[in-house]
C-alpha cells in the first residue's frame, strides 16, 4: 500500500501534534490554541479560505448554537429544574449519583440525537450538584460518555451509525441492517463502559470547581419566602418539598399566622400563606427564587406594575448617604422610591435574624432587589447605592410557561427522530418557538451561548479538513494497515484503532467516511465477510472519550466541568482501549468472518 506523504501531510501532522501539546499543557485557552492551529495552516496554503472556515458554516455547529436558545427556553421557565427533579431524584453519594444520571442518560440517547439531550442535562445537573453539594466535574464527563455509549445501541442511536448504514447500501449489496442489530455489541460496549466509568471514577475523575463557580460570593442573605396559595408544595413535609439540606442555605424559621416555628423539623407539614425566612449565600438565594411555589414574601411584591417574569435580580449597596438608612424596609417605602422591592438583605457576613420587612437597614448592607431591568440605568448613579450591579442570567422564571417550554421541546425531538426535519431544522423550529412564546428574551438567548465551545468545533472541523485534504489521515490509515499481516483478528483490531484515532482529531462521521472504504477493500483483499469490519466502525467511530475536541458532547461539557484537556486522556485512553478490546472479541463472534 502507498503511504507517501505530501510535506503538506508532514506540516498538518506538525501543527496538530503540537496544537495537541498545548492543549495537555492547559498554558492557553483552548479555543486559542485550535484557533491559533488553524490560522497556521491556511497561512501556509494547506487550507484555502474557504476549507479553513467551513467548519464555522457546519450544520453540526449551527445546531449546537441554536441548542443553547432552545435550553435557555427550558432554563428559563424553570422546566428544567422541574424536569431535573423528577429524572434524577435524591442521590446517596457520587456513584448513585452518576448511576441516577448515566443509565436514564443511556437509554435516551439510543433513540435520540446526542446532543439536545447533553445540552438539556448540562443545567440540570449543574443545579442537582448544587443543590446536594456533589462535584459537577464527577458528573459532567459521565454525562457526555452516556449519551455516546447510549448512542451505539441503535442504528438511529448517532449520525454515525446512519452514514455507515447508508454507505453500506450504496455500496455493498449486503442488504440493510436491523434497528437493534447493532445493539448486540452495543449493549455489552455500553455495560462495560458504564461499570468502567463508576470503577475508576474516585481515581481518575477529578474533583474541581468549574471557573464559573469559583470566587463564589459569601454574603449571607436574609430572605422570606411565601407559600402560595396553589403551591405544589401545600401539604408536603420540609424533607419531601426538598427544604432540608440544601446546599449554601438554611430554613431559620416558619411564620403561620401570629406563631413562630424555630428549629423546623424535617417533618413539618407546609401550609398555604407559610411564611419561611432562609439565610443563605446568594447563589442558593438565587436558586431559592427560582424554586416554583415558592415567592417571595415582601408585601409590595404584587405591587410592582411590571410582572414578575418581565423582573430582574438586582443588588445593591446601601450608601451612608441613604436616607433609608435606620428604617426598617416596611417603612421605607422602597417600591415607591425606586420601583423595585427588596427580597433579601446582607450584611458583613452577619446573620440576620428576624422577618425581611422588621430589618433595621444600616450602611453598606446588600440588598437583593426584584426589578424591571431599566433600573440600572436608572440608579447606577444614584448616590443613595454605592453599587448597582444586576445577577446575569437570574431573570424570575416564568414557570406559567414551563409546559410550553417542554412542549417545543418534545415536538423537536419528535420532528427530528422521524426525519421530517432534520436536527438542525428542527432546532431552529424549536429556537424560533421559545422567542415567539416568550419562553426566553432575546437578551438571555444571546447570554445563554457558549461562544467558545462554538470556536473549538469550528477551528477542529478546520483541522480535520487538514487531515484529509493533505492526506494525512489516508496515510495515517494505510501505514496502520500495512504493519500487519493477513490474520483478520489483527486486521480488524487496527481498523478499530486507526478510526478511533481519527474520530479523535477529526470528526467522528468523516473518520467513518474515510475508513468505510479502506476497510472495505481489506475485507475482499482478506476474503472474509464485511459485516464484522461495519460494526467496528460504527462503534469506533461513535466511541470518542479521549479528547474534548472528538465528539461535540465532549467539547459541551468542557467548561460547565471545569475539565482540563489531560482530564479527558486519562479516563479517556484506557475506555477507548477497553471498549476496542470487547467490540473486535464480539464482532467476529456474531458477525463471523465466513
Amino acid at each position: 500500500m502507498e503511504t507517501f506523504m505530501s510535506a503538506d501531510a508532514w506540516l498538518t501532522l506538525l501543527v496538530i501534534l503540537s496544537s495537541l501539546a498545548f492543549l495537555v499543557s492547559n498554558r492557553f485557552p483552548p479555543e486559542i490554541i485550535l484557533v491559533a492551529a488553524l490560522t497556521v495552516l491556511l497561512l501556509c496554503g494547506v487550507l484555502d479560505t474557504a476549507q479553513a472556515l467551513a467548519g464555522f458554516a457546519n450544520p453540526g455547529l449551527v445546531t449546537v448554537a441554536v441548542l443553547y436558545v432552545v435550553v435557555a427556553g427550558l432554563v428559563d421557565t424553570g422546566a428544567v429544574q422541574a424536569f431535573g427533579s423528577r429524572l434524577l431524584g435524591k442521590p446517596r453519594g457520587t456513584v448513585g449519583a452518576q448511576s441516577r444520571l448515566m443509565l436514564p442518560v443511556m437509554g435516551l440517547s439510543a433513540f435520540l440525537n446526542n446532543t439536545p439531550v447533553v445540552a438539556m442535562l448540562v443545567p440540570v445537573v449543574e443545579e442537582w450538584c448544587r443543590r446536594h453539594r456533589l462535584s459537577v466535574s464527577k458528573l459532567m464527563l459521565p454525562l457526555s460518555y452516556a449519551a455516546i455509549l447510549g448512542g451505539c445501541c441503535t442504528l438511529i442511536g448517532t449520525s454515525t451509525n446512519l452514514i455507515i448504514h447508508g454507505l453500506v447500501l450504496e455500496n455493498t449489496a449486503l442488504g440493510p441492517m436491523g434497528f437493534f442489530e447493532i445493539a448486540a455489541v452495543g449493549v455489552p460496549v455500553a455495560l462495560v463502559g458504564f461499570l468502567y466509568i463508576i470503577g475508576t471514577q474516585h481515581w481518575l475523575l477529578p474533583e474541581r470547581i468549574p471557573p464559573l463557580q469559583q470566587g463564589a460570593s459569601v454574603r449571607e442573605y436574609t430572605i422570606e419566602f411565601m407559600v402560595s396559595s396553589g403551591s405544589p408544595l401545600i401539604g408536603k413535609s420540609i424533607e419531601r418539598a426538598g427544604l432540608r439540606h440544601l446546599p449554601g442555605v438554611f430554613l431559620s424559621g416558619i411564620w403561620r399566622n401570629d406563631n413562630v416555628i424555630v428549629a423546623v423539623s424535617p417533618d413539618e407539614v407546609l401550609l398555604a400563606g407559610d411564611r419561611l425566612v432562609f439565610v443563605g449565600a446568594v447563589n442558593s438565594v438565587v436558586d431559592l427564587v427560582r424554586q416554583p411555589g415558592l415567592v417571595p414574601a415582601q408585601e409590595n411584591l404584587f405591587d410592582l406594575a411590571a410582572p414578575r417574569t418581565n423582573r430582574q435580580l438586582i443588588e445593591v449597596v446601601i450608601s451612608a448617604t441613604c436616607p433609608l438608612i435606620g428604617h426598617t424596609i416596611r417603612d421605607t417605602r422602597f417600591r415607591s422610591q425606586y420601583d423595585a422591592v427588596v427580597i433579601a438583605v446582607a450584611r458583613n457576613g452577619e446573620r440576620i435574624e428576624g422577618r425581611i420587612g422588621d430589618i433595621v437597614l444600616h450602611t453598606g448592607d446588600t440588598l437583593l432587589l426584584e426589578a424591571r431591568p431599566a433600573f440600572v440605568q436608572q440608579q447606577q448613579h444614584n448616590r443613595d447605592f454605592l453599587l448597582v450591579h444586576p445577577l446575569q442570567g437570574e431573570a424570575v422564571p416564568r414557570h406559567d410557561r414551563a409546559w410550553v417550554a417542554g412542549s417545543i421541546l418534545l415536538v423537536m425531538v419528535a420532528l427530528a427522530t422521524a426525519g421530517w426535519l432534520s436536527m438542525l431544522e428542527a432546532a431552529l423550529l424549536a429556537g424560533g418557538g421559545m422567542l415567539i412564546t416568550r419562553c426566553t428574551s432575546a437578551a438571555s438567548a444571546r447570554a445563554s451561548i457558549d461562544w467558545s465551545v462554538l470556536v473549538m468545533i469550528g477551528a477542529s472541523l478546520g483541522l480535520g479538513s487538514a487531515l484529509e485534504a493533505s492526506g494525512a489521515a489516508r496515510a495515517i490509515a494505510l501505514g496502520g494497515l500495512s504493519l500487519v499481516g493477513e490474520n483478520p483478528w489483527l486486521v480488524l483490531l487496527v481498523i478499530y484503532g486507526l478510526t478511533t484515532l481519527l474520530t479523535e482529531v477529526i470528526t467522528n462521521n468523516a473518520a467513518a467516511v474515510l475508513m468505510f472504504p479502506i476497510a472495505q477493500s481489506t475485507a475482499q483483499s482478506l476474503d472474509v465477510s464485511f459485516w464484522p469490519f461495519i460494526v467496528c466502525l460504527m462503534m469506533a467511530a461513535s466511541a470518542s472519550f479521549a479528547t474534548p475536541i472528538g465528539y461535540q458532547t465532549n467539547l459541551m461539557v468542557y467548561g460547565p466541568g471545569g475539565y482540563r484537556f489531560s482530564d479527558y486522556l486519562r479516563i479517556g485512553v484506557p475506555l477507548n482501549i477497553l471498549l476496542g478490546l470487547v467490540t473486535v472479541l464480539l464482532a467476529p463472534l456474531i458477525w463471523a468472518f465466513n
